[in-house]
């Protein structure tokens, strides 16, 4: 009995450009993932006589100090304080041990989220119709140079 082996042809030029998107692709994602899960890293608070600036986020932002009710503004501990407890991520990135991004709350408030340690969450309402959540290394101490703007 005769048998013949015949190999695979091989790619076509045109059909090399597909393998290779798909390739850039998936290297794109794995940048962004890699970004998004380092991203706290670099993400600071700047308190300043004009305002917040968040500085190094996705959703950073300046927010003007006339814009923040400073007077309502506490420390928060998110296990404990139900009604301020984010319920529904509305565009934002949602990890383990990591928050950041548009949220409703538990009480049907919009809230700018950007939280790491949920016992250490400075809440901060504001007029523009939605209120900050950070997490900050020193609660009293971010309290305190919020108070002085």
């Amino acid at each position: 009995m005769l048998v013949k082996e015949f190999t695979l042809a091989p790619v076509s030029p045109g059909g090399m450009w597909g393998i290779v998107a798909v390739v850039l692709l998936l290297v794109a994602l794995a940048v962004l993932f890699a970004a998004i899960v380092l991203s706290p890293r670099r993400i600071a608070f700047l308190v300043s006589d004009d305002g917040i600036r968040i500085r190094g986020a996705l959703y950073g932002r300046a927010i003007p100090g006339e814009s923040l009710d400073v007077g309502r503004a506490r420390q928060i501990d998110l296990t404990h304080e139900r009604s301020l407890q984010p319920v529904l991520r509305t565009n934002g990135i949602g990890l383990s041990g990591y928050s950041e991004g548009w949220f409703k709350l538990r009480n049907g408030e919009k809230a700018l989220l950007f939280v790491t340690d949920k016992s250490k969450v400075v809440y901060i309402p504001t007029d523009l119709g939605y209120s900050l959540m950070l997490s900050v290394s020193d609660p009293g101490q971010f309290l305190s140079a919020l108070g002085e703007v």
